[in-house]
């Protein structure tokens, strides 16, 4: 059994990143490649005041999953938090390897947030977001689920 670590990143321009781009852009997903350009452009580094970025790492230390916390930019609201740029490489997904990096996405807007939000629009991530616990609703803008936390 493969032992895997979930890590924050601190600089998202010290890891090889360019397997996931490829494989996402091949599903059909532009949002890997728009984190590194986001990050690059610096309108989004994961370094404000409650936000962070995590990795997940395999035993030979590739990165194999990534995930972001945001406030919401999308709300007025300080106490909002959104789930951004999450992919899971093709060959890891249904071993709970994205469970492992959205349980710590959580823990991490549980410190800081009362409600998470996310937007999806695949059945597949929608499953998955469901089986976590999150709630299929558009109550908050831009947003397709959502997570409340109770304190």
């Amino acid at each position: 059994m493969e032992k895997y670590e979930v890590k924050r990143i601190n600089n998202l321009l010290n890891f090889d990143l360019d397997s996931l781009v490829k494989q996402s852009k091949e599903e059909g997903f532009r949002f890997v490649e728009r984190l590194i350009n986001d990050y690059k452009n610096g309108s989004n580094t994961f370094n404000h005041f409650g936000e962070g970025l995590f990795g997940v790492f395999n035993e030979e230390g590739v990165l194999v999953a990534i995930g972001g916390l945001n406030r919401d930019p999308f709300s007025n609201e300080q106490y909002i938090g959104r789930l951004r740029r999450f992919y899971v490489s093709k060959e890891y997904r249904g071993n709970g390897i994205g469970s492992l990096l959205l349980k710590r996405i959580v823990d991490e807007a549980k410190r800081y947030y009362k409600i998470l939000v996310l937007h999806t629009d695949t059945e597949q991530a929608e499953r998955f977001y469901s089986s976590i616990g999150f709630s299929k609703g558009n109550l908050y803008l831009n947003s397709s689920h959502f997570m409340e936390f109770r304190n």
